[in-house]
């Protein structure tokens, strides 16, 4: 076992330390977040900081870079109050990787990475069409961690779409048979494979 000390991180070289220290949470959803500009401009980030916060109520949170450059997802959502998150296509890893150059604001990554904009009647922001799993939500809080000025943004479900019916007596979404996308740290992609459901544990006496 290799022991790498606080110090040896932060003697990294900058890109070698944000690889090194984004791949240790593991394995994540890729997903897309979908906004709109107040003038009307469709905006798609990929984000692999998705958490859940609470079922009753439904609550999502996303961790956001500190707002210290332009940051048109965070922007959109504050102005907008909504925001959805889109589970990625396996076939579609290459494209939703694409989302997270630094596009001029002008330019929706939707269009210039080949994703298709949709919308409902509940919420104003985009979902991307070719998502098998989409989620609407509005921003209810706003969290600035101190440590170093990220952004944990947490949001109400409002609605969500599913490709799948659930399976009866079981609300439960199975992203394997959805063939959605996972990430490990800023670059690396992994699909999905289903091992066992477990029943609830309890003590044993």
């Amino acid at each position: 076992m290799i022991r790498v000390s606080k110090e040896g991180i932060l003697a990294l070289e900058k890109l070698d330390r944000t690889k090194l220290v984004n791949s240790l949470s593991g394995y994540k959803s890729a997903v897309l977040i979908g906004t709109q500009n107040q003038a009307g401009a469709n905006n798609l980030a990929i984000f692999s900081s998705v958490v859940h916060i609470g079922a009753n109520p439904p609550l999502m949170g996303i961790v956001q870079r500190p707002a210290s450059v332009e940051r048109h997802t965070y922007e959109n959502i504050k102005a907008s109050g909504v925001f959805t998150i889109n589970h990625v296509p396996i076939a579609f890893y290459e494209a939703a990787h694409q989302t997270s150059a630094r596009y001029p604001r002008e330019i929706s990554e939707f269009e210039a990475c080949g994703f298709t904009p949709v919308f409902s009647e509940t919420i104003s922001a985009p979902y991307v069409a070719e998502s098998p799993l989409r989620i609407g939500l509005k921003l209810e809080e706003e969290i600035e961690i101190k440590s170093n000025q990220t952004i944990l943004l947490i949001g109400s479900i409002q609605e969500l779409f599913v490709a799948h019916q659930l399976a009866e007596n079981e609300n439960h979404i199975d992203l394997s048979s959805l063939n959605t996308l996972l990430v490990q740290g800023l670059d690396t992609y992994y699909k999905v494979e289903k091992m066992a459901t477990l029943p609830y544990a309890k003590f044993a006496k």
